[in-house]
């Protein structure tokens, strides 16, 4: 009796240019951070100082990881063009020359706030999960193959939105956050759609099989869990249940 053969599994097809992107872009729809309560409660006014400055603090933690993990996948890359286009981004968050970069601005605002600039660049106060959080960034973007790792910035695409968001939400809610603190967030209005455009064009030529253009849309989607779970930490130490660990910074009042 002759047996039946199994056909030769035949690979999923590529993906339309339009549908990859589609698919990338609905990972923003679905969990970008800002549908997280801890977002909610800050741009709707509801937080307190303290509770404002932790977010500061930790937040700074990410923003110093961002050139790092930069740094890092320019290590890897041979293509001198791919070196030239990406190394404005690391240009934007340490500066150059006369411009003195997105940390700087994001030290601005943690001076508003009160902080102690020298106990924030420290990063001592942050909490343990925000630093174990951001450091999986930079070892993905280190670890990944190229296009995968350039996939995992395409966060960039839903943020200019949070961004405006968040300068109307706190100007008009908090009476300690001035218009100067926010130069952070209105740089990156034209920052963020420079970036992803460039990135979305190269994933899009770049991933040339199905499976590498599902990675890159689970990249998307390992980056937006990076930013969601630092409002978990951050919801958890200081709002609900307010459990803060040893060694993190203690708002003057919560």
């Amino acid at each position: 009796m002759n047996e039946m053969k199994a056909p030769p599994s035949v690979a999923a097809e590529l993906m339309a240019p339009d549908e990859f992107e589609a698919a990338i872009r609905a990972v923003g729809t679905e969990r970008y951070h800002d549908k997280h309560v801890f977002h909610k409660l800050l741009h709707g006014g509801k937080l307190n100082k303290g509770q404002v400055q932790a977010w500061a603090l930790n937040r700074y933690c990410y923003q110093e990881a961002v050139p790092r993990k930069d740094a890092a996948f320019m290590s890897r890359v041979h293509d001198r063009d791919l070196r030239r286009e990406w190394i404005s981004r690391i240009h934007d968050h340490d500066g150059l020359g006369e411009e003195p970069g997105g940390i700087e601005r994001w030290l601005i605002l943690t001076d508003g706030l009160g902080l102690d600039r020298k106990y924030v660049t420290s990063r001592q106060g942050a909490l343990p999960a925000t630093r174990h959080i951001v450091e999986s960034y930079v070892r993905f973007v280190r670890e990944q193959p190229l296009v995968v790792a350039v996939a995992s910035s395409l966060s960039e695409l839903f943020a200019p939105s949070i961004h405006r968001e968040r300068i109307a939400g706190m100007l008009e809610n908090y009476d300690f956050i001035s218009d100067g603190v926010m130069a952070y967030f209105k740089r990156r209005l034209t920052q963020a759609p420079r970036d992803s455009e460039f990135a979305l064009a190269y994933v899009k030529a770049n991933a040339r099989t199905r499976e590498e253009q599902e990675a890159c849309v689970d990249a998307v989607r390992f980056k937006c869990d990076v930013l969601w779970a630092q409002l978990d930490v951050l919801n958890h130490a200081y709002v609900t249940p307010g459990l803060i660990p040893p060694g993190a910074f203690v708002p003057a009042s919560l």
